[in-house]
């Protein structure tokens, strides 16, 4: 499957179900384009899976909204639960452990966890994938 390009208009529904990787990252930036390729690699080995592309020039708020500091950027999540964020380019296997790890994932336990936190009256923080 190939990236998609996710806008704030899109944002909604492409990370509502299943899992979604999505990579923040500017045309300016070299460190992303040197992560592209590797990104749409991965696309293509894991079709079950979405890869979206924020371009942060063109959506400054999805950007502002994730506190990208740093591009490249890559957001996990699943079933529209941010469960990781990594700046920095990642390696082509460094990427497939990643998918892997989450869809070992039980989202219930997450879910759980999560509202444990909200309820404890701590801020929640984002799940985290197996350590990612």
């Amino acid at each position: 499957m190939a990236t998609v390009q996710v806008t704030e208009r899109t944002f909604e529904a492409t990370v509502k179900q299943g899992i979604v990787l999505l990579d923040f990252w500017a045309a300016w930036c070299g460190p992303c384009r040197a992560f592209a390729p590797v990104f749409e690699a991965a696309a293509r080995r894991h079709p079950d899976v979405v890869f979206g592309k924020v371009d942060t020039e063109a959506e400054p708020g999805l950007a502002a909204a994730f506190r990208v500091r740093a591009i490249p950027t890559l957001m996990v999540l699943r079933d529209g639960v941010l469960l990781a964020a990594q700046p920095g380019a990642i390696p082509a296997a460094a990427l497939d452990e990643l998918v892997e790890k989450v869809r070992r994932l039980d989202m219930n336990e997450v879910r759980r966890s999560l509202d444990e936190e909200q309820n404890a009256g701590a801020a929640p923080r984002a799940a985290r994938a197996g350590g990612a």
